[in-house]
């Protein structure tokens, strides 16, 4: 009895025994998928570059309106404020003085060219005479002496007629360039003169303006090779847009003239000169503008977005994919950052997939399974280093 007892505990014993041991054994694990990852192949293309400069609006050409006589203005000939060409009648100075003036000269004139007649009658009458030994030569270098200061008292009397002629066309003074009028700085009935400080009106050209911006000196080679990558000459410059406060351009194009030669000790600044058109007048002397200004640019630029940038201890780094799409972390070395892309200036080459998104899983030399990364719409920004 104890013998079958005995055997059907080492039974249950047993049973027991392989239970629990398939119930300790482990089920195999089951394999994870390679990372899903957002790619995108790194291809050259050109940049282009540009910075927005305060500027001040200045005119082309500015004339100073100023008498070159003396006498009390009669009329305004224009209205203030407007257009006016070159020629146009500005004021109208008291002409009577002149012409009285001119006309005394015209006299004195025909006398002079009676008195040289006469000389000229009585020498060639002389002549014969002498000839003949009927009077002496004392008397005809006499008369030939006559005759020709009678001559030069002709031309002195003409040129005193053009100059009488001059004041009188004087009296009226017109505009001597094309551009648009300031108020006038004198009203009839006022004494003006030739050698006053202040002038009648001033006209401004603005047809074509000049926007003078500051731009620091040390960034005029780039400037300069950026003119050299366009083959832009001299005369055409490099294009300029000029901007109004909210951030809309004029409906005016611009080109870079010239940087000056000087730089502001303070500042480090050189002036940089834009010659603008401006056919609607829409920008006046004194305005303060904004100008976006070419940079700098580049022929092959690798351009890849901010997100792909990973930092390692602060130092720039992408994950590139080889031809058996593997992982790898690359450091690189980061341009300018625009439009939420970086410029790429070493450690990567083109041609190169590189990922976008989705790299929390990845580790150096793991596949990955890779899909085309779908670009945000484009948005505007300024670039910076």
């Amino acid at each position: 009895m104890k013998i079958k007892r005995l055997c059907r505990q080492s039974g249950l014993f047993a049973l027991a025994v392989l239970i629990l041991a398939g119930c300790g054994q482990a089920e195999p694990e089951e394999a994870l998928p390679p990372p899903l990852v957002s790619v995108m192949t790194v291809t050259p293309s050109r940049l282009e570059l540009n910075e927005v400069l305060p500027g001040r609006v200045a005119a082309v050409r500015i004339a100073e309106i100023r008498p070159q006589v003396s006498g009390i203005v009669q009329r305004r000939l224009f209205e203030q404020g407007a257009e006016v060409q070159a020629g146009q009648p500005l004021f109208q100075i008291n002409p009577a003085p002149f012409k009285a003036e001119a006309d005394a000269t015209g006299a004195a004139l025909q006398r002079a060219e009676v008195a040289l007649a006469r000389a000229q009658l009585q020498t060639s009458r002389l002549q014969s005479l002498v000839e003949v030994g009927a009077v002496s030569h004392q008397v005809y270098d006499d008369a030939v002496s006559l005759r020709d200061q009678a001559a030069a008292d002709v031309a002195q009397a003409r040129a005193t007629l053009k100059r009488r002629q001059l004041d009188l066309k004087f009296a009226t003074v017109e505009a001597p360039i094309s551009g648009r009028i300031e108020q006038a700085l004198v009203s009839e009935g006022a004494l003006v003169s030739s050698g006053d400080s202040s002038p009648l009106a001033r006209i401004h050209q603005i047809d074509q303006v000049y926007v003078d911006v500051r731009r620091p000196a040390s960034s005029l080679e780039s400037l300069r090779q950026a003119l050299m990558s366009q083959q832009a000459s001299a005369d055409a410059g490099l294009p300029v847009a000029i901007l109004q406060s909210d951030g809309e351009a004029y409906d005016a194009t611009g080109r870079i003239l010239f940087s000056g030669v000087n730089v502001d000790a303070g500042t480090g600044d050189v002036l940089l000169r834009v010659l603008v058109d401006n056919p609607q007048r829409l920008l006046l002397p004194g305005m303060f503008v904004r100008a976006r200004v070419p940079r700098t640019s580049y022929a092959e630029a690798l351009m890849v977005p901010q997100q792909a940038v990973v930092r390692n201890d602060g130092e720039p780094q992408i994950w590139v994919l080889d031809a058996q799409n593997r992982a790898k972390l690359t450091p690189v070395k980061l341009g300018e950052l625009l439009n939420q892309h970086y410029r790429i200036q070493s450690g990567l080459a083109a041609g190169q997939t590189i990922v976008v998104e989705g790299m929390a899983r990845l580790s150096n030399g793991i596949a990955v399974q890779a899909h085309e990364w779908q670009a945000p719409a484009p948005t505007t920004a300024a670039a910076t280093h």
